[in-house]
């Protein structure tokens, strides 16, 4: 049996929030949205039927948890959330605070310029909210 190993560039892109019961938490290094991502710590998933029964259950109330978190912290007024695994084969859920105004406002965040990376302290600051408020 393989052990679950992070994907390279997920690992290179986010920072360590939190491991849930499922999946592992983690937050875009992109400080133009409030953006989370939930890993399943499970080896060999490309797809949500890739997870048996009681795994795709826990991921669908993992994502709806991280949604709520992710709205209540960032106060957003939607929150868009999209498994696509073009780039990165390794299953993963974007959830996404959505907010009027922002850069990529009304369309998807995906593609849309370049990733501004949060400065260590607002992003340590984020990561502490987030653990506070879960």
């Amino acid at each position: 049996m393989r052990l679950f190993v992070l994907h390279p560039r997920l690992a290179a892109d986010t920072t360590f929030v939190a491991d849930w019961p499922l999946s592992r938490l983690l937050l875009m290094n992109d400080a133009r949205y409030p953006w989370l991502m939930l890993v399943p710590r499970r080896a060999n998933v490309t797809e949500i039927f890739d997870l048996n029964r009681v795994d795709r259950a826990a991921m669908i109330e993992e994502t709806a948890r991280a949604a709520q978190l992710l709205k209540t912290v960032s106060k957003s007024a939607k929150i868009n959330v999209g498994a696509l695994g073009n780039l990165v084969p390794q299953l993963h859920v974007h959830v996404v605070a959505r907010r009027p105004g922002d850069p990529a406002w009304p369309g998807p965040v995906w593609g849309q310029g370049q990733a501004v990376a949060y400065e260590s302290a607002a992003r340590d600051a984020l990561v502490a909210k987030l653990l506070k408020a879960r």
